[in-house]
Parts: structure tokens; sequence; C-alpha cells
């Protein structure tokens, strides 16, 4: 079955050693997303990237950054992303937030597929 509805993409940068209460920051948004209900995130590791300081984080075997670019993605619907901005705004302290309105299409199949 197929399903549609609008909905909202954040974006959260952040770095690699960014830390909240004792975990990876990355871990802890997750876990918090988790707890709040929200429909799914993703949590990506850069390879190479820059941020504000314009320092310059890669991968590279020469120059092996230890704190490389995160981004967690969660998408949900409008009304859901609201309710969990303010929490960001009391754990990211150094980042960047963006959001973006999308479109959800999900193909759902039945409970004998595998």
């Amino acid at each position: 079955m197929k399903k549609e509805s609008d909905a909202i993409l954040l974006r959260i940068f952040i770095g690699e050693s960014d830390r909240y209460e004792g975990k990876p920051l990355h871990k802890y948004l997750i876990e918090m997303f988790r707890r709040e209900g929200l429909s799914g995130a993703t949590v990506l590791r850069g390879i190479e990237g820059f941020g504000k300081t314009s320092k310059m984080q890669t991968m590279s075997i020469l120059r092996l950054s230890t704190d490389l670019p995160i981004i967690v993605e969660v998408v949900d619907l409008a009304e859901r992303i609201e309710k969990i901005k303010p929490k960001l705004d009391e754990i990211i302290k150094q980042g960047l937030i963006t959001q973006e309105k999308v479109k959800i299409i999900l193909y759902e199949g039945t409970k004998n597929d595998k």
C-alpha cells in the first residue's frame, strides 16, 4: 500500500566529538527522538567538511580528523517537529539546523512480506 503525506525534515549538523550528558550528541538525539515517538531518524557520518570556523575535517589517511561532520536527519509531521524544537534549543550549543517541507511517500508491505 502507498501512503503520502506532507512532513518536515530537520537536518542537524554537528561534530562527531560533540557530547551531551556524557553521551555522543548524535546518540543522545536519536534516543530522544525515539522516546518522543517520532517516525524516524538517521545519523550520517561525513567523510569531509567544514563549518563556521572553517576548520577542515577529513577522513584522509594523511590528515585523519577526530571530529568528522555528523548529520542527524529526522522526519515527521509538522506538529511533532515543532514539539521537539524547544528541546533542541536546550541541547545543541553549536551546530546548524535546517528545516524543509517534504512529501513522505511510504510503501507499506503486508505482514506476510519478507
